[in-house]
């Protein structure tokens, strides 16, 4: 008990950490959002893909050695913590919403499942084994990551997994949402406002360059886009962590669980 008490207070006491995380966020902060007109596309860099390239490099130096990375483990637990918190006080007020949207929007989670059947597969042709539990059961965003932390553990298999995808989808997410929900929504006789929907996948800066990109190809519809938008956003981060917690995750183990078996029989 005293030896995590000890760590607990090194960990407050790592002026280096904490001296860097400042540093890094002012630095993004200062640089701000950029929009990329692409096509029919928006791609949007935020402040949150440059603090990853920033602490990415950081890694790599001196600056940063072994005790600060490992000192960054458990705030990496406190962080998601405060995020869900926010998220639960973002809910509550915008049930109303939520529910005058209507039906499709509340199906509109369901369809989050597919991608295990098409993703799970291909992890585990790729070779890997529990990782491909937590990077394909989710989205993997804030919620999900808590999920997995809380049931298996920041160090486990599938901790590492909705880490990898967590950081992936941080960095890649946005921009390829960005392109392809113009694309599509250009290209196809879809109407736009089902693109809005399809955007609220529970992440903000996802939904933020999909939407954008939307409104730059449907600049006469922006309210709408926004209202649906909004609304799936809000309503994927409200039932999302609950279709994970009662379907998605229990659905990946067992399909996990019996390709593995299979495997091991051939």
């Amino acid at each position: 008990m005293s030896e995590n008490n000890h760590a607990d207070f090194g960990l407050w006491k790592d002026w280096r950490l904490h001296g860097l995380v400042l540093i890094t966020v002012i630095i993004t902060e200062l640089i701000g959002t950029f929009r990329i007109p692409v096509g029919p596309g928006v791609i949007l860099l935020l402040p949150m893909l440059y603090s990853l390239i920033i602490g990415l490099i950081l890694y790599f130096t001196p600056l940063v050695k072994e005790k600060q990375s490992k000192s960054a483990e458990p705030i990496i637990v406190l962080g998601v913590a405060l995020l869900l918190a926010k998220i639960g006080v973002v809910i509550g007020p915008s049930l109303p919403d939520v529910i005058a949207a209507g039906p499709a929007l509340v199906l509109q989670e369901l369809g989050n499942l597919g991608t295990i059947f098409l993703a799970l597969p291909i992890a585990l042709w790729l070779g890997m084994k529990r990782e491909a539990i937590g990077m394909t059961h989710s989205i993997g965003r804030e919620p999900n990551v808590g999920l997995i932390m809380d049931k298996f553990g920041i160090s486990s298999p599938e901790g590492r997994g909705v880490m990898a995808m967590y950081i992936f989808g941080t960095v890649f997410g946005a921009a390829f949402l960005g392109l392809i929900s113009g694309l599509l929504a250009t290209i196809t006789p879809l109407s736009p406002l089902s693109f809005a929907m399809a955007s609220g996948v529970g992440s903000g800066s996802m939904m933020a360059a999909a939407s954008g990109s939307l409104v730059a190809a449907f600049p006469e519809i922006e309210d709408q886009i926004l209202a649906f938008a909004g609304a799936s956003n809000l309503l994927s981060l409200s039932t999302g962590l609950w279709v994970s917690i009662f379907i998605g995750l229990p659905l990946t183990e067992k399909i996990y669980s019996w390709m593995t078996r299979k495997k091991g029989e051939v």
